[in-house]
């Protein structure tokens, strides 16, 4: 008996396209941000449906997500610099609530002048954003250790301050407080429009610019990016100063939204900061991202809070679950991403 070959059959030339099409549709970059966008579109249209007698579909509610989270954007947006460039930065809520106590201080307690006390606040958050960074290159220290004792100095700092609340009572705080700008369709606060400035920034700076190219690199391979003579220090120094920067921003847009000083002020906000970014699509590994994915995330979070109180009957400790469970549907799709792209 002479035994008689047998070829292996070959695989449908449909599946193979359509296997194809599915990893090229993970390997995308994009597609995180695609994926933010369209659940914040499915619950908007789910709000509207759902809540169409309760003034939902008022032009002003989608305004008020800017509103209520501008500062949270600001805050978010710094920390989209230092995550893409492959760290953390876990200072993010202790800086704006000291920046919240040491303006209310200087304007109250001092009675230094608003214009005066904004640059200065500015600048006390990004020199220390600048120290963090130092620190975190020179001494080779991991950014989780560095940051997080800059979380507890800036929370120690604003007790020092004062143990209370201070009230802030300066006409030109609350004249710009109240400032409304009208669109048209709603009005938007002095704090949302700085915001948006801010992301517009940001965006050119990041995908625009030398210095974003090389956050890019030094997140996607820090040794590469140091074998291709790109200045890894320097531009590691700068994320953190922007994001220090950007935190006393956010505390100064915080401070605008509460109108007071507060030594417990944003506890927990570089949580709120990280998961934004995280659901806006940049990867906790840093190297991928975009700052409009940070605007998406931010406005999910918002969104949840919205829903939450429209429904009325829900604890807003569903918003934290809610976050939660975003976070580790994102961190999945982010995994599944990068095995892709190795494979």
């Amino acid at each position: 008996m002479s035994a008689t070959a047998q070829t292996p059959k070959a695989a449908p030339r449909g599946s193979t396209a359509s296997r194809a099409r599915a990893a090229r549709l993970l390997g995308d970059r994009r597609l995180p941000v695609l994926v933010t966008a369209a659940l914040f579109i499915a619950m908007y249209v789910g709000g509207l449906s759902r809540y169409q007698n309760y003034g939902f579909a008022e032009p002003q509610v989608f305004l008020n997500l800017f509103i209520d989270n501008g500062y949270l954007l600001v805050a978010a947006i710094g920390a989209t610099f230092v995550i893409m460039s492959g760290g953390i930065d876990l200072s993010v809520g202790s800086m704006i609530g000291f920046t919240t106590m040491f303006t209310a201080w200087l304007v109250e307690r001092q009675g230094l002048p608003l214009l005066l006390v904004v640059p200065l606040a500015l600048a006390v958050g990004a020199f220390g954003g600048f120290l963090m960074g130092y620190v975190i290159h020179n001494f080779e220290i991991q950014p989780f250790i560095v940051t997080l004792a800059g979380l507890f100095l800036f929370r120690g700092l604003c007790l020092v301050i004062s143990k209370e609340s201070i009230s802030i009572n300066d006409a030109s705080v609350g004249t710009l407080a109240q400032t409304r700008v009208s669109l048209g369709m709603g009005e938007l606060s002095i704090g949302a429009l700085v915001a948006l400035v801010v992301l517009a920034v940001a965006c050119y700076v990041l995908h625009y610019t030398r210095f974003g190219r090389r956050v890019y690199a030094i997140g996607g391979n820090e040794q590469s990016a140091l074998l291709m003579g790109l200045p890894l220090g320097g531009t590691k120094i700068a994320v953190y100063t922007v994001s220090g920067f950007c935190s006393a921003l956010a505390g100064l847009l915080f401070m605008l939204y509460i109108q007071s000083g507060d030594p417990l002020h944003a506890v927990g906000m570089e949580l709120d900061a990280i998961a934004a970014v995280v659901i806006g699509g940049t990867l906790l590994t840093g190297g991928s991202g975009y700052v409009l994915g940070t605007l998406f995330g931010v406005l999910v979070l918002g969104l949840i809070k919205s829903v939450i109180t429209f429904e009325g009957t829900l604890s807003s400790w569903w918003t934290k679950i809610a976050t939660g469970v975003l976070l580790c549907a994102f961190i999945l799709i982010q995994r599944t991403m990068t095995a892709r792209r190795k494979t």
